[in-house]
C-alpha cells in the first residue's frame, strides 16, 4: 500500500509539475521576443538602407515590416505606436508589396505604387492616409504607377527582396518572418526581435521601448 502511495505521490508531483511548466509556456515563454546574437550587422544594414518612414526619426529604433492588408500590423500601429512615440520610440515602418503567389495576387497596382512611393520619399503622412483608406478604396491618387516604370518596379522588387534577404538570417536566430516583423534595440544594446502576429507579444515591445 505505501509503495502505492509513493507512485501516486511522484505522479502526482509530475503532473503539477507539468502543467506548471504548461502554463509558464503557454502564458510567457512562448510570447518572448527573441535576442538577435547572429548576423546583427548585416540585419542592421538591409534595415537602414531599406525606404522605412517615420514621423520622428529620432530615439530607441523599431523596425516594423508590414503590408497594406495585414490586420495584426495595423492592430499594433493603431493600439501600441501611440504610446512607443510619446516615450521617444523612433517607429520605422517598412512597407512591402508582397510577391505573387501560387499564381494568385497578392498587391494591387495601387499598392505597388503606393509601396515605391514610400521608399522613394519617405513620406510617413502618406502612410498615415493609406492606412486611413480602406484598401479596396485606395487608389494611389497623384502617385505615379509603379507598374510600366523599370525604376519604381525596382524599387518594390527591393522590397520583396529585403523580405528574402532576412528570412534566412532571422531564421538563424530562432525568429520565424511573418507579418508584422519587428526588429529593436533594448536598453542593453540587445538586437531584439518577434513575429508579433499575437496581442500577447506587444507587452514584451511596450516594456522594452515603452518605458
Amino acid at each position: 500500500m505505501s509503495r502505492f502511495r509513493l507512485i501516486a505521490g511522484l505522479v502526482l508531483i509530475a503532473l503539477v509539475a507539468g502543467s506548471g511548466y504548461w502554463a509558464v509556456w503557454n502564458y510567457e515563454l512562448r510570447w518572448r521576443p527573441n535576442t538577435i546574437v547572429r548576423h546583427q550587422a548585416e540585419i542592421t544594414r538591409i534595415l537602414d538602407g531599406s525606404g522605412w518612414v517615420s514621423p520622428t526619426r529620432t530615439g530607441k529604433k523599431l523596425y516594423m515590416i508590414s503590408h497594406r492588408t495585414c490586420t495584426s500590423c495595423l492592430r499594433f500601429k493603431t493600439e501600441e505606436f501611440p504610446e512607443l512615440r510619446e516615450a521617444g520610440a523612433d517607429t520605422r515602418v517598412i512597407e512591402i508589396a508582397r510577391r505573387d503567389e501560387n499564381g494568385l495576387a497578392q498587391s494591387t497596382p495601387a499598392e505597388r505604387a503606393t509601396v515605391a512611393q514610400l521608399w522613394l520619399t519617405r513620406d510617413d503622412r502618406l502612410r498615415a492616409r493609406w492606412e486611413m483608406t480602406p484598401a479596396q478604396a485606395w487608389t494611389a491618387p497623384g502617385l505615379p504607377p509603379a507598374d510600366g516604370d523599370a525604376a519604381r518596379t525596382a524599387v518594390v522588387e527591393a522590397g520583396r527582396g529585403l523580405v528574402e534577404e532576412l528570412t534566412p538570417l532571422l531564421k538563424d536566430n530562432g525568429v520565424k518572418f511573418d507579418y508584422p516583423l519587428l526588429v529593436w534595440w533594448n536598453d542593453k544594446g540587445e538586437m531584439r526581435s518577434c513575429a508579433c502576429t499575437a496581442p500577447q507579444t506587444h507587452r514584451f515591445v511596450r516594456k522594452e521601448l515603452g518605458g
